[in-house]
């Protein structure tokens, strides 16, 4: 009896490190900008087993892995319905062997498996969602080693008191659920998530609608990179380790062979100065990376860009602070980011659809009156002067290291 009372004493004392532990390791998640792959734009309704496989064997021997992609994200669609016993089910034809043996599968690449629900009974793709059942679904992607939960909000109530009851509902059931789990809020930014979604338990929030394959589209419902990155101005203050804006999927190397994000080709894609200019700033913005496109047909080009070692370090830099534009000249917009140690990225990009010259002072231009050590990120070279001529829509990115001359 003295046996079991002391064991009973040592559990109940243990309980507060217990919940502090697991308290802890949800804190901790997310710490720099997830980085990984998304199904929906180029697979969507067509995503199954293979398809993960096949981008996890892709991602570990690319080079993307060693570059920092670590999540492979199941959007819409996989939901096949709920058994006898209420729990998730995929469908059985595109998904044979189940969850737990595809996350298996990907854990076994070094990769991270991410799936998808909705704060609904029905999903945007009109399949089940989670609503009323988020405890139990939390425990079930936990048990088959999920790693990431992109939680969307269609067919919810519009009104921001009811999306934050939704989302803080899962929130506290992937706290409680036994595994660390990045939660992404997807509700699009209209009921300004980056206000309360902290709060709710999220990782990263969404902050505008889908992001479609075109430059600009001219279009509020429909929006396009340039759409999406005016969206973030005056956002920066919001993002930070362990909580970050979400600009949405990039669209590097698409092409317009996404359905969603091309309509039904009504976009056609940008070009090549187009989506480097669009991963540089999303780089500046401290924004999660993640890619959509096949990745077994990946072009050599789109590859070393989104695998561009100084870019990626700007991006997932540990101060975890989101660019800033510092100065508008004609159609020359320059940002400025913060890093850690005194560092600096800027980006000098080009709005405009001909060719423009820059030539920016530091001081003078950006008030930095500190010494730097400049390098064009593009090239990896040293150079003296932040100087010279873009094409349309592209940018120069520097990084500036403090200290040195």
């Amino acid at each position: 009896m003295k046996k079991i009372i002391f064991l009973l004493a040592v559990i109940v004392c243990s309980l507060p490190v217990i919940a502090q532990t697991r308290y802890n390791a949800w804190d901790s998640l997310a710490m720099t900008p997830p980085m990984g792959w998304n199904s929906w734009n180029f697979f969507e309704a067509r995503v199954s087993e293979q398809v993960i496989m096949d981008m996890a064997d892709a991602m570990a021997a690319n080079g993307m892995k060693d570059a920092g992609y670590r999540y492979l994200v199941i959007d819409d669609h996989w939901v096949a319905g709920r058994d006898k016993h209420n729990n998730l089910f995929p469908d059985p034809e595109r998904f044979p062997h189940g969850m737990k043996y595809l996350a298996d599968y990907v854990h076994g690449k070094g990769l991270k498996l991410g799936i998808y629900s909705d704060a609904a009974m029905l999903t945007c793709g009109g399949v089940t969602g989670s609503y009323n059942f988020e405890e139990q679904d939390a425990r079930t992607f936990a048990g088959w080693g999920i790693d990431f939960l992109k939680y969307d909000y269609c067919n919810a109530p519009e009104d921001v008191a009811t999306a934050f009851s939704r989302y803080a509902r899962m929130g506290d059931a992937l706290k409680k659920c036994g595994r660390p789990i990045v939660y992404s809020i997807c509700e699009w930014g209209q009921r300004k998530p980056w206000l309360w979604a902290r709060a709710a338990g999220g990782h990263l929030w969404r902050t505008t609608w889908d992001s479609r394959d075109v430059w600009e589209s001219h279009d509020n419902n429909l929006t396009g990179i340039m759409e999406i990155f005016h969206q973030q101005e005056h956002l920066a203050s919001y993002a930070g380790p362990g909580g970050w804006n979400d600009p949405d999927l990039l669209m590097v190397g698409l092409y317009g062979k996404g359905a969603s994000s091309s309509v039904d080709g009504r976009f056609k894609g940008c070009t090549a100065t187009e989506y480097r200019t669009h991963f540089a700033l999303w780089c500046m913005l401290a924004a999660p990376l993640m890619v959509n496109m096949d990745l077994k047909h990946i072009t050599p080009d789109v590859l070393q860009l989104i695998t561009n070692p100084q870019l990626i370090a700007i991006n997932q830099d540990a101060l975890g602070k989101q660019a800033t534009t510092v100065l508008k000249r004609n159609d020359i917009q320059v940002l400025l980011k913060p890093l850690q140690h005194g560092d600096m990225a800027v980006c000098v990009f080009n709005r405009a659809a001909n060719g423009q010259s820059f030539d920016i002072d530091l001081k003078k231009d950006l008030a930095l009156w500190q010494p730097f050590q400049v390098t064009d990120v593009w090239s990896g070279k040293p150079v003296k002067t932040l100087k010279g001529q873009l094409g349309a829509h592209d940018c120069a990115v520097y990084l500036l290291k403090a200290g040195q001359k």
